[in-house]
Parts: structure tokens; sequence; C-alpha cells
């Protein structure tokens, strides 16, 4: 159980993972196809991965809301032509629910949280420096803008930082606290401008220190860590298929309905 870790798993065979993933669950409008992937993927995270559970569901909360949004519009909002002729399931209050648009809510649903399941897993097992240095080296991105993206990454952190500074220097001033919509247009202004500032400045100051560390575009770089395709990157890619083949065929087995 512990000898394949996802954490280990190279990145740009776990990005492959996810994308072909996606595609496959795209193809089904059924519900245990996408069913059955997302309780494999959870599974998966958690027995493979190091991730927390509070903060996987956390994180996992609004992909519930907009799939509970996904099949609530579908059941309620159903074209007619996919009313008529199918079985009544129950009616509640002035909202008819068919066999129908149950599947088709009930799918949609599924896929956005297939689809969510896939990116918490790609996100809380893989290091952001890893991934850069697989997508330079195994899928040839340029280091000038990999290392661009990486920097710019970093800055978010200390941008929210300097949000609170902001705020804190403006109550220190005797600055109120915005009440109405105009006031908080004006509120919005003081604070845009001197964030505007601060990034322009780092984003010169780290363009001039990539350029003066030869992050140039030039071609044959070498690489303080080198990332390669090893046999758990080949044994966690023909997972994914068993798994597509598994939830494929097996509500054809098993004779599942719905």
């Amino acid at each position: 159980m512990n000898s394949l870790q996802l954490e280990e798993i190279n990145p740009a065979i776990k990005g492959l993972v996810v994308l072909l993933s996606v595609i496959f669950l795209s193809l089904f409008l059924t519900v245990w196809t996408p069913l059955l992937f997302f309780i494999i993927t959870v599974l998966a995270t958690f027995a493979f991965g190091k991730v927390s559970f509070k903060k996987w569901l956390l994180v996992l909360l609004p992909f519930l809301l907009v799939a509970f949004g996904y099949f609530w519009t579908s059941i309620v909002f159903g074209d007619e032509e996919f009313k008529t002729g199918s079985k009544v399931i129950a009616h509640v209050w002035f909202i008819t629910v068919t066999e129908t648009t149950l599947q088709n809510g009930l799918s949609l649903a599924l896929r956005v949280l297939g689809f969510a399941s896939l990116s918490l897993l790609f996100i809380f097992t893989t290091d952001k420096t890893e991934l850069m240095l697989s997508l330079m080296q195994q899928c040839k991105l340029p280091p000038k803008f990999a290392y661009g993206i990486l920097a710019g990454y970093r800055f978010l952190p200390q941008m929210k930082d300097e949000f609170q500074t902001i705020q804190n220097a403006h109550r220190i001033r005797g600055i109120k606290r915005a009440t109405t919509l105009k006031d908080r247009i004006h509120q919005l202004k003081r604070y845009i401008i001197p964030l505007l500032a601060s990034a322009i400045r780092k984003a010169e100051r780290t363009a001039l220190a990539m350029e003066s560390k030869g992050f140039t575009g030039a071609k044959g770089r070498v690489f303080y860590k080198t990332t390669s395709i090893k046999k758990k990157d080949a044994i966690f890619l023909l997972s994914t298929f068993l798994v597509m083949a598994i939830c494929y065929y097996a509500p054809k087995l098993f004779h599942f309905t719905l």
C-alpha cells in the first residue's frame, strides 16, 4: 500500500492522467460510471496520498454546491422533450421529477464531483517546484516561463500580507470602514493603487534577477534536480486505464439501472 505514493509520481504523468480522466468522464451521460470513478478517486487520494481529510473536505464544499446547482437546474428546468414519455417518479410542489431528468441531473452532478476529486488529488499531492521541473524536463516548457509562473505564484501570499498591512495603515490614520457602495468603491481604489505599485516593483526585480541568473530562454540548461519517468509512474498510468475499464464495464456487468 505504501509502495506507491502519489507525492512521488511524476507531475507530468499525474497531469496526463487527470487530463485523460476528464476526457473519459466527459464521454458518458450515465450515473454509475462517474459515481464509481469519484469513489475510486477519493479512496486513492487518501490511501496513497498524505492528504488532510478536513482540508480536503473544506475545499470540496464549493464543488458540492456547484454539483447541487447542476442537479437542481436539470430537475427544475429540464426540457419538455426529455420529460415527455419518461416515467414520472415524483411530484414535488410545481416540480415534476421524471426518470430522464433525474438521470441527467445526477450524471451532471457526479461528473462535477469527479472533476473536482481529480483536481484535488493533483493539487494536494503535487509539489509546485516538482511540477515546474517536470514541465521543463518532460514537457519541454521554456525555463523562463516555468520559473516566471513559479515566482508569480510565490507572490500571492505576499500580496495578501500587503493587503492586510494597507488596511491596518488606513485604520491607524483614522480612515473609517466603508459602509455605502460609493465608499466601498473609493476604498477599493485606495487598496488597488499601492498593491499595483508593489506588484510592478516585484515584477521588475524578479525579471532582473532571472536575467542575471541566465533565464533568457537559451537551450542546454543544467538543472539542479532532474526528474524522470520511473516504473511507478507507468504503474500509475496503467492503473488509471484499469480504473476506467472497471467504471465502464462494471455497470453493464451487474446490470445497474439509471
